[in-house]
């Protein structure tokens, strides 16, 4: 969420950092709003100084000898009461005003860095490094041709017990799928991250902390007869882990690897990549998420997202670091590094993780702060897919293929799943 204090006294420097994002915003109302509320927040507070000063004289004055029940006591305490149902008339207006200025700001996203290239579209995203040899030649397969020859997956079934875009996996698949969690954990917790297994039911509160909500509902899955959501990612119950609270600057950073199954409703994205295990509306993904220091964010955002990038060599796949520019941004985002792996069946590089730093967007609708000597201040977030595993699956599966129709697997998977080949 964005600062007030900001729109207040620099409005147009979010008007612009909206622009870069191609969204044109009025600002006026909000700025106008937000100076109101500045106003009765005053008020109020100069009428309960004024009403505290009057209680301490009726006290003073009563101690010394005055009666209750003289005229100037009666006068003092009449005007304390007249204060206090002004009081209370500013709170009734204060707090319809906060919720509408706040209604607001969770509809705007966050303010892209002034690091992040600007550009209206994916279109004009910018490779910045890559890695590996990206298999090429013909005949190759794509990996739900494997997955189905291999019978590692059933879709029918799983639209019988389900609906469409959900799978199940049987025996090797199965076998590998949990394989790769294992392994994605154990890489990460030997780094020093903390292993977290959230819960996959997040309140409402908890997805607008993070920000998928209100901007995100309809691609959410709730239920409903509770204020509860399954999770699009474990970003968001990892977030509020820390809501409301105060981390002492001395545990920072905190950082996070959970794996979670994830449910997104994927909608309008018909005919992109629907078979097979891109785009699903459940699936298993390990998430890393870290609290830091603000000023020292932009160094962990390089970190996280080379630990998201050490996974893929591990797994000997080809890969390559895409930068988004500001018109392609997610919505929390101020600036992101998305890793997408090479699918030499499909002759293209799909995203297997984003890496995303939110700065302090995410920290002040969750009011998650830190504290240095006698004064507090926001901390800053950031994310990264560590990684989404049945997209992992999907690039061992075309990467591994052997003209047989075997798959060789990754040597640093060997040990989690016992066998070197994927086989008939």
């Amino acid at each position: 969420m964005l600062d007030q204090r900001l729109i207040r006294e620099n409005p147009n420097v979010v008007v612009t950092a909206m622009q870069r994002r191609g969204i044109n915003i009025d600002i006026n109302s909000l700025k106008l709003n937000s100076e109101k509320l500045k106003e009765i927040e005053a008020l109020r507070n100069e009428l309960q100084a004024k009403g505290n000063l009057i209680g301490k004289e009726v006290g003073l004055k009563i101690k010394s000898g005055l009666s209750p029940n003289s005229d100037e006591i009666i006068s003092l305490r009449e005007e304390g009461n007249s204060i206090k149902q002004k009081v209370v008339l500013l709170e009734e207006k204060e707090r319809s005003l906060f919720k509408k200025i706040k209604a607001n700001l969770l509809e705007l996203p966050n303010l892209p860095s002034i690091d992040c290239p600007d550009g209206k579209d994916e279109t004009e995203n910018v490779e910045i490094r890559s890695w590996g040899n990206p298999l090429k030649g013909k005949n190759l397969k794509e990996h739900w041709q494997i997955a189905e020859e291999l019978k590692l997956l059933d879709t029918q079934r799983s639209v019988r017990i389900a609906k469409s875009r959900f799978i199940t996996l049987f025996n090797q698949g199965a076998r590998l799928e949990r394989a790769l969690i294992n392994f994605m954990l154990d890489k990460h917790i030997s780094k020093g991250y903390i292993e977290v297994l959230p819960p996959v039911l997040v309140n409402t509160e908890s997805l607008q902390g993070s920000g998928q909500l209100p901007k995100f509902a309809e691609e959410s899955f709730k239920c409903s007869e509770d204020d509860l959501w399954l999770t699009p990612t474990a970003e968001v119950p990892l977030t509020s882990l820390h809501r409301g609270e105060i981390i002492p600057s001395e545990d920072l950073p905190i950082r996070y690897a959970a794996y979670s199954p994830c449910f997104r409703r994927e909608a309008g994205s018909y005919g992109r990549d629907t078979r097979g295990l891109i785009r699903l509306h459940q699936f298993n993904k390990v998430e890393l998420y870290w609290f830091v220091h603000p000023e020292k964010s932009k160094d962990a955002h390089d970190q996280i997202t080379s630990d998201a990038e050490d996974i893929l060599k591990t797994l000997e796949l080809p890969y390559r670091v895409v930068e988004i520019c500001t018109g392609d941004l997610g919505f929390s985002a101020a600036r992101t590094f998305d890793l997408e792996v090479w699918l030499p069946g499909a002759n293209a590089y799909r995203e297997i993780s984003s890496s995303s730093i939110c700065e302090d967007f995410q920290a002040r609708r969750s009011s998650i702060r830190t504290k240095e000597g006698k004064k507090t201040r926001l901390v800053h977030t950031l994310n990264a897919s560590g990684l989404a595993i049945g997209r992992t699956m999907a690039a061992i599966l075309e990467n591994g293929q052997q003209p047989d129709g075997s798959v060789r697997l990754p040597n640093a998977i060997e040990p989690y799943f016992g066998a070197k080949l994927l086989k008939t």
